[in-house]
Order: C-alpha cells, then sequence, then structure tokens
C-alpha cells in the first residue's frame, strides 16, 4: 500500500500539479477552518461506507454539502448505506479513520470501493484532499484529479447532491 510520500510520486509520475500544505492533524469537516482558509481548491469530506449486501463505497463531496444517506442508496444504486468499521477502512484503503481521501483510491487495485463524486468537485477548478494522512492537505487541479481517476482506471457515480440525482461527468 502506498503512503503519503508514495503517493506523491505517483502524482509526479503522472505529471499532475499538486501541492501540499503540513499542518496539524484534522479529524472531522468542522476543524480547522483556519488550515482551509490558506489552502486553495474546493475542499471536501469523504465518507466510506458499507450497504446491507458489503458492498463498499467511498463518497467524495464538497465540505458544505449536505448527503442524505437515508436516500442515497437509491440514486446510486446501493443496499443501505452505513458507515465502513475502521479496520475494513484500512483494510480497503490504507487509511485511518480522519484521513478517508479520494487518493486513497490508489491503495484499491481491485476496485472493492465504488467512488461517488459529487458534482461540484467535479466541476471544481481545484479539489483539495488529504494525502493519505490527515496531517497535510493536497491540491490538485481538475485535469489532475482526472489523470489520476483514469490511471486507476476508475469511472466516479457523480451526484448532484442538492438534486439527489446521478448526473454524466461533466467534460473538461
Amino acid at each position: 500500500m502506498l503512503d503519503r510520500d508514495g503517493l506523491l510520486v505517483l502524482f509526479d509520475q503522472l505529471g499532475m500539479a499538486h501541492a501540499t500544505l503540513d499542518h496539524p492533524a484534522v479529524f472531522r469537516v468542522g476543524e480547522g477552518a483556519e488550515i482551509k482558509a490558506r489552502i486553495p481548491g474546493a475542499h471536501t469530506k469523504n465518507l466510506f461506507l458499507k450497504d446491507a449486501r458489503g458492498d463498499l463505497w467511498l463518497v467524495c463531496a464538497r465540505d458544505d454539502t449536505a448527503i442524505d444517506l437515508k436516500r442515497l442508496h437509491g440514486v446510486i444504486g446501493s443496499a443501505r448505506l452505513s458507515f465502513g468499521a475502521a479496520d475494513l477502512m484500512e483494510a480497503s484503503l490504507g487509511v485511518t479513520p480522519g484521513s478517508v481521501t479520494l487518493f486513497a483510491l490508489v491503495n484499491d487495485p481491485l476496485h472493492r470501493v465504488r467512488l461517488v463524486l459529487d458534482l461540484a468537485l467535479a466541476e471544481a477548478n481545484q479539489v483539495s484532499f488529504h494525502p493519505l494522512e490527515n496531517t497535510a492537505t493536497t491540491t490538485v487541479d481538475q485535469a489532475s484529479l482526472r489523470r489520476l481517476l483514469e490511471h486507476l482506471g476508475r469511472e466516479p457515480l457523480v451526484v448532484d447532491f442538492p438534486r439527489l440525482a446521478l448526473c454524466p461527468l461533466p467534460a473538461r
């Protein structure tokens, strides 16, 4: 499994533009407003979920997005959703609670975890995620994010959360 250093090496190998800011550990979306103020791009919240059939899901949304877990399953075609256990998260994505990130999909070569991406993030010029640990934030531009998803062979389910509807990945 990749760690932060390995992730950033991969970004360089893929020719991805990226910038990382080290900061004190941040565990929840509501923390670190002063840190976020220094970081460009759309800030994120990331939910590691398991459905009633045992399928795994990673929901990545803009940090101010309301996510209705009681209704989301009907939109994405999953069974009822609940939060995945910490040990399952670590085994599946190589990260611990507080460090969940879209970037952790680099540690899921078997594609056990399905990606649900907020339309607001898919449209943002820049997005910021933890680089596999919550003591830093890495910002990438949309082209670099798409390059990573393509490299990983990931086609996200894109959800317009305010409308709670699936939509296509916006063209870039």
